[in-house]
């Protein structure tokens, strides 16, 4: 668990997280609305030498290319009924040789791979503060800390 201050922060906290992944990845984010998921993929971006990571929220998910391309899924409006179009991503084609960052995906991403690692972001008591929970799911991921 990891506690998180600042935007800043959260960016940094999601460039250590990225500097471990390798192709094949999968990354679940959970956490409300205005937690920083999107500034903490835009880390793992950077260290994947990704400038210009934004929130895929209108167009549910992006490709950058990248020395390993990030593909970023923004399933919040796929939840409940929606759960075809989540399907229809084809985001297995992409598994293999990206690293996968979904975020609000739990029930619809993690049936996409038995190993992946799922980040946890909740507010903290603060306005600025979240706590930061990594749970690995699966050999790859056991034990892993950014």
């Amino acid at each position: 668990m990891a506690e998180i201050n600042s935007v800043e922060e959260m960016f940094s906290f999601g460039r250590a997280v990225g500097e471990q992944l390798k192709s094949g990845d999968l990354i679940l984010l959970s956490g409300p609305l205005g937690a920083g998921k999107t500034a903490l993929t835009q880390g793992i971006g950077r260290a994947l030498g990704i400038e210009n990571v934004t929130s895929p929220t209108f167009v549910i998910s992006r490709i950058h290319p990248g020395k390993i391309p990030l593909v970023h899924v923004d399933a919040y409006r796929l939840q409940g009924e929606a759960t075809a179009i989540f399907d229809d991503l084809d985001l297995e084609s992409y598994l293999a040789t990206s690293i996968t960052v979904v975020e609000w995906g739990e029930g619809l991403a993690d049936r996409l791979a038995d190993q992946y690692l799922e980040i946890k972001i909740e507010f903290g008591e603060s306005d600025d503060l979240r706590i930061v929970s990594i749970i690995g799911h699966g050999e790859r991921f056991a034990g892993f800390k950014a």
